[in-house]
C-alpha cells in the first residue's frame, strides 16, 4: 500500500486505504511529509485528530465513509457564516471566513519578540500547510504587557474573531482572557504557569506537571517507591516541587526528603549535604536542575557521595540539553518529555522555509494554528465550542496527543528518555493516545 493511503476511524467505521478523487494528486504534489502519515479522526469518541496538513484529506474522506457529515455525532451541518465585526487592521494571515486572533509579544523587550516572532512564523507556516484552511489570523501585538494584551483582544473581537490564540506571558493570558469572557470567546494561550487557566482559558504549552507526573509514574512503575528530591529555589522549583509530592502520594510511593538548592555552588553543596543522609533510604532521586546549572550541581552530588547506579537519577523536560546529557552525576537518569522526532521535522520545514532554526515553543502556535483550521473545517458553528475544545479523546499535533481539561488545563503523552553514555535515548514511547479521563 502507497505510504499516502488513509486509514481512517469516525464513529466506529473504519475506512483503510480509501484515496478521495483528486487526492493521489494532491498527495504526491503536496511537500510536507506530515501529509505522508497514517491519519486517525477524533469525533468526540473516537480516537484523536491528527493536526496539520492531513486535516484536508480528512474533510473528503470523512464525507466518502458516511456520505456525508450527517448524523456523525458531534458534526454540525451548518455552513460556516461570514464573520461579524468590523474590517481587520493591522496584519492579518490567511483569507478564510473564520476569524482567529492571534496575539504575541512581537515587540516585546528581550527574548520575548524572539519567541513570539517565532511563534508567528509557525503560525504563518501551519495555514501555509493546511490547503484551503477557512481562517483568517488577526495578528496583534501584545508588546508583552498586561496592557497590551487587553488591547489586543478587544481588537481581535471587535473584528470578529470567534477564538483567541495566544497570548504567551502568564499575566497577559489573564489580561486577555477577561476580555474574550466578556465576549464569550475561547481563549488557546501559551503560558505554562497553570494557575492562569480556566474554563474556555486553555493552555497549550508544556506544564512542567505533565513531565513530573509521567516520570514518577514511569519510576513507579519499574520498582521505585522511596524518593528523595533536589529542587531548585524557584518558581518554577515551587511547581515541580508540589507536583512531585502530589505525585508521589498518587502512587502510594514515599518521599523521604526534600532540599532546596539556589544558583550558587555553596547553596549546592550544602543542599546536598543536607540531602545525603536520605540516600540510604532512597531508590530514587528527583532533580529538575535546567541546563545551566546541572554541571555545579552534578558536581557537588559526586562529591557528596551521590552514586546513580544505587538511587536512579529522576528529571524532567529541562533535561532535554546536550549539556545536561553529559553530567557524570546523572547517567543513567529518566525523564518525560515530547517525543523529539515531531519536533525535529517541524523544524527542518521550518528552517527551509524561514532559514533561520525556530524556538522550541514554535510548535505550540503550529499545533494552535491547525487545531483551530481542522475544527473549522469539521464542526461547523460548534467549531470553538466547550464540548469540542475539550474532547476526551484529544488531538494529535507536532509533540505528539494532547487534550484540554474543562479546567483549562492540557494533558500531554510524553515520552520517557534516559541520559545515556552522553547521549539522549528513548526507554518508553510516547503514547498514541491518552486513555480515560480521570479528572
Amino acid at each position: 500500500m502507497p505510504d499516502w493511503q488513509e486509514s481512517l476511524t469516525v464513529g466506529g467505521l473504519r475506512c483503510r486505504g480509501f484515496v478521495p478523487t483528486g487526492m493521489e494528486r494532491l498527495t504526491q504534489d503536496w511537500r510536507s511529509p506530515v501529509l505522508r502519515r497514517w491519519i486517525s479522526v477524533s469525533v468526540f469518541s473516537v480516537p484523536a485528530v491528527r493536526l496539520a496538513a492531513p486535516a484536508f484529506a480528512l474533510s473528503l474522506a470523512l464525507a466518502a465513509c458516511s456520505g456525508g457529515t450527517s448524523g456523525l455525532p458531534g458534526f454540525d451541518t451548518q455552513q460556516a457564516q461570514p464573520p461579524g465585526g468590523t474590517a481587520p487592521t493591522g496584519q492579518t494571515i490567511g483569507q478564510g471566513k473564520v476569524r482567529v486572533g492571534l496575539i504575541l509579544p512581537l515587540t516585546a523587550e528581550g527574548q520575548g519578540a524572539t519567541v513570539g516572532n517565532a511563534l508567528k512564523n509557525a503560525a504563518e507556516m501551519a495555514l501555509a500547510e493546511f490547503p484551503g484552511a477557512d481562517l483568517t489570523l488577526l495578528v496583534k501585538d501584545d508588546r508583552g504587557t498586561p496592557q497590551g494584551a487587553q488591547a489586543a483582544a478587544q481588537e481581535a473581537l471587535a473584528e470578529g474573531a470567534e477564538l483567541i490564540i495566544g497570548p504567551l506571558f502568564a499575566p497577559s493570558v489573564q489580561a486577555a482572557a477577561q476580555v474574550a469572557r466578556g465576549g464569550a470567546k475561547p481563549v488557546m494561550a501559551f503560558s505554562s504557569d497553570s494557575n492562569v487557566a480556566g474554563r474556555n482559558v486553555y493552555l497549550l504549552s508544556f506544564p512542567p506537571e505533565n513531565d513530573v507526573n509521567r516520570v514518577i509514574a514511569y519510576a513507579s512503575a519499574q520498582g521505585r517507591k522511596s524518593f528523595a528530591a533536589l529542587i531548585p529555589d524557584t518558581a518554577y522549583g515551587s511547581v515541580v516541587e508540589a507536583a512531585f509530592r502530589q505525585a508521589v502520594a498518587d502512587r502510594g510511593a514515599r518521599a523521604v526528603a526534600i532540599e532546596r538548592f539556589g544558583s550558587d555552588a555553596n547553596s549546592m553543596r550544602a543542599a546536598v549535604t543536607r540531602l545525603g543522609p536520605a540516600f540510604a533510604q532512597a531508590d530514587a532521586l528527583f532533580v529538575p536542575a535546567a541546563a545551566d546549572a546541572m554541571p555545579a550541581l552534578g558536581l557537588a552530588l559526586q562529591q557528596g557521595g551521590y552514586d546513580p547506579a544505587k538511587v536512579k537519577p529522576l528529571g524532567t523536560g529541562v533535561w532535554n540539553d546536550a549539556n545536561v546529557a553529559r553530567v557524570p552525576a546523572v547517567q543513567g537518569g529518566w525523564f518525560a518529555s515530547p517525543d523529539t522526532a515531531g519536533f525535529n521535522a517541524f523544524a527542518g520545514r521550518y528552517q527551509q522555509r524561514f532559514n533561520s532554526a525556530p524556538t522550541r515553543t514554535a510548535t505550540l502556535a503550529y499545533d494552535a494554528v491547525s487545531l483551530a483550521a481542522a475544527l473549522a473545517r469539521t464542526q461547523g458553528s460548534q467549531r470553538f465550542s466547550e464540548s469540542v475544545l475539550t474532547n476526551p479523546s484529544g488531538f494529535a499535533g507536532a509533540d505528539g496527543v494532547f487534550r484540554f481539561r474543562p479546567d483549562g488545563r492540557v494533558e500531554r503523552g510524553l515520552a520517557v528518555l534516559e541520559l545515556r553514555n552522553g547521549q539522549i535515548v528513548t526507554v518508553n514511547a510516547a503514547p498514541r493516545d491518552l486513555g480515560p479521563r480521570t479528572q
